[in-house]
């Protein structure tokens, strides 16, 4: 790929992570350019990788010029520099290191807008200074402690090499399941010590969260308090999900209206089922995605492409025939470009 072309790929993925967040990372850059996957970030942050660079699909030297790319365009921007420390989810709290190389300043300044309110500025930078949660892995696999040749049902990586709670010194610790947002709150609040415990995935190819590890203490005194304000969070949710529901209204209608414009022989209907389908909230589609609610070109016309896929070609059929997938989108290749030469034509 030639400089210009990644400047512009650079730019591209800056411009979705500001118009979402008001700011932008390297994080943000490199997995926008598809280099690394949000999982390697996480096997990262984790403590499990000695670098980023050895995760992503690109080497040191290609890293460190997309960091100089978005450097470039973030001055061009007038963003404001915050150098963040970056820090591993273990035991050590030790430095992560994005390359092998000496240089590491690149990858850790964060990019503000200049809209932001100092009050949010001064949020933003309490909450990337402070030290990562603990991470304790449910493992898929059997598995043995580094000290003491044991195992058990969770493990926490020291020295790059997995250690058992009893050797952590974390065995009193007791687990509070995901699932209920304010317990887990103030569980954490209440425990002295705490770890989020996370699992793989293997289908979906991520490390999902379990749970905590708290103290039982703590979470006595947090189910005393949940207890005694239910029926005001309960109110609170409400209020939540009506406003959800509205804010998904509107996001579908510019969606829809996006599809109308890069597509405009889509009719309106199809284009407001291809808008309600895709950012339906939870699916995990592509409409729910950062690029898609930044309406982006490429992320709106994926979505239209899915829907041509389905309800459009026999591409369902080939699937329930047994045909494998990559196959059968080779096989339907031509019809979708025949449908979306009609959607982008006016009339």
């Amino acid at each position: 790929m030639s400089k210009p072309n990644l400047a512009r790929r650079v730019a591209e993925a800056a411009e979705i992570a500001l118009s979402t967040r008001k700011y932008v990372t390297f994080i943000d850059v490199v997995t926008g350019l598809r280099w690394l996957h949000s999982r390697h970030v996480d096997v990262w942050r984790q403590g499990r990788a000695a670098t980023l660079a050895e995760l992503a699909a690109v080497d040191d030297d290609r890293l460190l010029t997309a960091a100089g790319l978005l450097r470039d365009w973030a001055r061009a921007k007038g963003l404001r520099p915050v150098e963040t420390p970056y820090v591993a989810g273990t035991r050590d709290r030790r430095e992560l290191r994005f390359t092998a190389g000496s240089e590491q300043e690149p990858f850790r300044v964060h990019w503000l807008s200049p809209d932001l309110s100092e009050a949010r500025v001064r949020r933003l930078t309490e909450a990337q200074s402070k030290a990562p949660d603990l991470v304790v892995v449910s493992p898929l696999e059997a598995w043995t402690c580094a000290s003491c040749a044991d195992t058990g049902p969770y493990l926490i990586m020291e020295d790059d090499r997995p250690h058992c709670l009893t050797c952590a010194d974390m065995d009193h610790l007791v687990f509070l399941p995901s699932g209920n947002a304010a317990l887990s709150r103030r569980a954490k609040q209440e425990s002295g010590l705490a770890a989020v415990v996370v699992r793989y995935n293997r289908r979906r190819k991520v490390y999902q969260r379990m749970g905590l590890l708290v103290e039982e203490a703590a979470l006595a005194a947090a189910e005393e308090r949940c207890l005694a304000d239910e029926e005001v969070r309960l109110r609170r949710r409400e209020r939540d999900r009506v406003r959800r529901a509205e804010q998904d209204v509107e996001y579908q209608a510019a969606m829809a209206a996006e599809i109308a414009r890069l597509f405009p022989g889509c009719p309106e209907p199809r284009a407001r089922e291809i808008a309600e389908h895709a950012g339906q909230r939870g699916s995990g589609r592509v409409g729910r995605s950062a690029a898609a609610r930044a309406l982006d070109e490429n992320a709106i016309t994926l979505a239209v492409i899915a829907s041509i896929r389905h309800l459009d070609t026999g591409y369902d059929s080939l699937l329930m025939s047994g045909v494998p997938r990559m196959e059968a989108r080779d096989r339907i290749r031509a019809d979708i470009e025949r449908k979306l030469g009609e959607f982008r034509r006016p009339g």
